[in-house]
């Protein structure tokens, strides 16, 4: 591998996400020369992946409430979305010409629920500015002399900077560049991290002292969402939540949006006792009693498929999971089965491997960095984004984070380089 060295006087970002081109363009509004190392062909891929959906900017939630959903991190957050808030970010947008707008569920999203135009747009803007980027580089670490060391094209490349930001993203999505692998490197210089985690992810199943579906039910059902359906979980401090939406049966378990919301919890449940019950009310609007009078009725010579459709508005993939985790003799019982409709057990025994979670717990923790996101034990290096020990819910409350951290460690990454 050939050697070469280039001598620079800029701000290295590490990390082409939302978080690191947040943190670019506000160091080269400051007035610092800035050059952003990308791992990928190109910047801003799982960025465009979650605009598949629409792309979920930020949520209209009042800022006490935007605040709360940051669990176990709240304070920390709160100085963070004080400097850069979800106003913020629309206003940010609109300044890229990118007007947003409210959906029922309060998210918030740009008004042609496109990612592509957005990123386009400030990479443009990013050029324009100054900003240099360069892709197709891996970070290694740092050489004997302190300069940072890429891998490109089968070369070793040395850079030196006046200062760093890393924005390396979690472990999710390795596929498109985040895949843990600075956590080794960061180890090695005596940072303090947390282990990676899945967050926003999927779960493996228990059935009849089995694990995982049925094979008939797993080629039947999987990728079918079940809706609307109400969870019911009971954490650990005896509070028992109840949340409406939906949710996809998966070829080995559970995913989708409202297994996404209760997520944390359910992985640190399993982690402590080994596995996590929730219980489904597949029917929300109907009472037991009323289930029970109702499937009670003459089925006559309707199979129990339709006599549940009928009288109880349960077909499909719902049929299929009552099917699936009652005994044979449930079924029969009118008012089993209409308990078992309100109320159907399933035991949630691992989450699924982080490379499938939407994103990522755990990493740096925040003991190890300083009120700048400067790292205690590397000066002059700052980290921002999903490499830090927090974690947030699916509904624009992860990206508006990334945004806020970008831009607080591209700031402080500018003043300590002026110096």
């Amino acid at each position: 591998m050939t050697e070469s060295r280039i001598q620079t006087r800029r701000i290295a970002v590490i990390g082409g996400g939302p978080a690191g081109l947040m943190a670019a363009e506000t160091a080269r509004a400051a007035g610092a020369s800035v050059d952003v190392y990308e791992r990928m062909g190109s910047v801003g891929r799982k960025f465009l992946i979650a605009g598949k959906g629409g792309l979920n900017l930020t949520h209209s939630d009042p800022f006490e409430r935007f605040v709360s959903r940051y669990r176990g991190r709240e304070r920390e957050l709160r100085a963070w979305l004080e400097k850069f808030d979800a106003d913020a970010l629309r206003e940010w947008a609109r300044g890229l010409g990118v007007e947003t707008f409210v959906g029922t569920s309060g998210r918030v999203f740009p008004s042609d629920l496109k990612a592509a135009p957005l990123l386009r747009g400030w990479v443009r803007r990013l050029r324009a500015s100054g900003v240099d980027f360069h892709v197709h580089q891996r970070w290694l670490g740092w050489d004997d002399d302190g300069a940072l060391r890429f891998g490109h094209a089968g070369e070793a490349l040395s850079v030196d900077a006046d200062a760093v930001v890393l924005a390396l993203g979690g472990g999710s999505w390795p596929v498109l560049g985040s895949d843990g692998a600075w956590t080794r490197i960061l180890e090695d210089r005596a940072v303090d991290l947390a282990l990676l985690r899945p967050a926003n992810c999927g779960f493996e199943i228990a059935r009849a002292g089995a694990e995982g579906w049925s094979e008939f039910f797993a080629n039947k059902y999987a990728g079918q969402p079940i809706k609307p359906v109400v969870i019911e979980w009971r954490g650990a401090n005896g509070a028992t939540i109840h949340r409406q939406g939906e949710f996809v049966v998966s070829a080995h378990g559970v995913e989708g949006s409202l297994i996404y919301a209760f997520s944390a919890e359910l992985r640190d449940a399993i982690a402590a006792q080994g596995s996590a019950t929730i219980h489904l009310d597949l029917a929300p609007g109907r009472d037991a009693a009323r289930l029970a009078r109702e499937l009670a009725q003459p089925r006559g010579k309707r199979t129990l498929s339709e006599h549940l459709r009928r009288h109880a508005g349960i077909d499909g993939v719902k049929t299929g999971l009552l099917y699936e985790l009652l005994a044979k003799d449930a079924m029969q019982d009118a008012d089993r089965l209409a308990r078992a409709i309100k109320a159907l057990p399933l035991t949630l025994v691992r989450p699924r491997p982080l490379a499938e979670a939407i994103s990522t717990a755990g990493g740096v923790r925040f003991a190890a960095l300083d009120d700048a996101l400067m790292l205690k034990a590397l000066p002059g290096v700052f980290c921002a984004g999903e490499m830090i020990d927090w974690e947030a819910p699916t509904g624009g409350y992860l990206l508006t984070a990334c945004f806020a951290s970008g831009k607080i460690a591209g700031a402080s990454a500018a003043r300590w380089a002026a110096r």
